[in-house]
């Protein structure tokens, strides 16, 4: 090739890597990736001593919205939960209240993300589950494309890791 050619195709790549939203002139943190609403594809617990388990059944409902101000809300809740006889949601009969609280869940708060170590910190301002309140829990991403988000949380209150799929809202 001529020096010409060859000096021309070296300024057309160098060029192309100041272009806004070239793959050489910027890549997306964490973050900015996480940005969105995810919905729930499987909820798991590996537990000490006891197998794998789905709290909210194999066809979870909910996920997590991420925004990009650093606040948060997730809502987990098992398909199959029991309608309230009386259908006032302050008087369920004890046998729908415990099914519904153990299949069931909410949370939000704001949250960081740590880019080195690939960790969401949330920080739970609210929960169904008031033993969450006012404490940090980290959430370890272990894989993030456009489309899916799987994270962990290797310390579940209730002991093990739980491992988390999501897929991206449309």
């Amino acid at each position: 090739m001529n020096r010409r050619v060859i000096l021309a195709l070296l300024a057309t790549a160098f060029g192309l890597g100041w272009l806004p939203g070239s793959a050489f002139g910027q890549q997306k943190s964490l973050k900015e990736q996480l940005v969105g609403t995810w919905l729930a594809v499987s909820w798991e617990q590996d537990v000490p001593n006891g197998p794998r388990f789905q709290r909210y059944g194999a066809n979870p409902r909910g996920g997590y919205v991420f925004d990009s101000t650093g606040h948060f809300f997730s809502v987990y809740a098992r398909p199959d939960l029991p309608q309230i006889a009386s259908k006032n949601p302050s008087t369920p009969t004890p046998e729908e209240a415990k099914a519904i609280v153990s299949g069931s869940i909410g949370l939000a708060g704001t949250y960081t993300v740590d880019e080195a170590s690939k960790t969401i910190t949330l920080r739970i301002e609210g929960s169904s589950f008031p033993n969450q309140m006012g404490g940090d829990q980290k959430r370890v991403i272990t894989s993030l494309t456009a489309d899916e988000l799987r994270f962990q949380n290797p310390t579940a209150i209730t002991g093990g890791t739980i491992y988390y799929v999501f897929r991206r809202a449309k």
